[in-house]
């Protein structure tokens, strides 16, 4: 049960950063923020395991470079650039989680409850979705943003095959902070480059001293990257990549719920019929592996 809460714990603060990066959109753009925060991150996990991974294969490297490719560059620079409904999008993780692990062999998480779960999930997200739209929005249930959308779903994809890489890296036996850490030095060092070349240009002194800055970066850095890319790969470790991926679906429910709680926007009926259902979703596709863990 400690681990379903482990991942939950993640889900909780994930759900909550959009507060800090919407405060911190006012003087940074988005690939400066992807870079502070992760940078940071990796700062306060060479400060926790400063020694070096010792590999126990060369080509190990390879498994925490695409780790750092899909989870944090990949994945984080495709939501940053999805103009579309990317929350319930990118929550179709815990299906490809599934089938990529279906494809390597292990099928026990393909069965009528967990593809049930997922359909009452999305239909859940989908109703929070429609609830949280102001009166001037107009809802199109016939056009879509093809290609935000597909970003969006590829942002799921990459997520996916992140959360089946954690797995593989704990199944070889390595320390869960080395290993986070380990990543995060691929991650950042792609999110360098990507932003050496398409925004070169460093934020204002004055904007990474404002106080109010530096806690949404502290936030996003120590809590939300270090602290919950550690508590993944522990949740991962001993749920499994598919049970700890399903509870991705509650992240656009907790963003809707702090939307109403923190930014004071209206609570009305369809989001708290959305809730239920993405909720309902959930504990239905992990019905089958409550005692995991345990």
């Amino acid at each position: 049960m400690k681990y379903h809460l482990v991942a939950l714990f993640t889900i909780f603060v994930w759900g909550i950063t959009f507060v800090s990066t919407k405060v911190l959109l006012v003087d940074i753009s988005p690939l400066w923020i992807l870079l502070l925060r992760f940078a940071l991150g990796l700062c306060i996990l060479c400060v926790m395991r400063p020694h070096v991974l010792r590999l126990k294969e060369r080509t190990d490297e390879v498994l925490f470079a695409a780790a750092g490719a899909t989870g944090i560059a990949a994945y984080y620079l495709l939501v940053f650039t999805t103009a579309t409904a990317v929350g319930v999008i990118v929550a179709a993780s815990p299906l490809f989680t599934a089938l990529i692990s279906a494809a390597l062999g292990d099928r026990s998480s393909i069965n009528t409850r967990f593809f049930c779960g997922f359909a009452l999930a999305m239909a859940g997200l989908i109703v929070v979705g429609a609830g949280t739209m102001g009166e001037g929005d107009i809802v199109n249930f016939t056009g879509f943003d093809l290609f935000g959308d597909m970003l969006a779903l590829t942002a799921a994809l990459m997520w996916a095959v992140y959360s089946t890489l954690v797995s593989r890296i704990a199944q070889k036996g390595y320390e869960t902070i080395a290993a986070t850490k380990r990543t995060f030095v691929w991650g950042v060092a792609f999110i360098l480059v990507i932003t050496l070349i398409f925004d070169p240009y460093a934020p204002q002194p004055s904007a990474l001293l404002d106080w109010q800055n530096v806690l949404n970066l502290l936030f996003l850095g120590a809590v939300a990257s270090a602290a919950c890319f550690v508590t993944w790969g522990v949740a991962v470790k001993h749920l499994g990549a598919t049970t700890t991926t399903t509870y991705i679906y509650l992240v656009p429910a907790i963003t809707a719920t702090a939307s109403i709680l923190i930014l004071g926007e209206p609570l009305n009926a369809p989001i708290i019929l959305g809730l239920a259902m993405t909720i309902a979703g959930l504990l239905l596709s992990q019905k089958r592996k409550r005692t995991t863990g345990t």
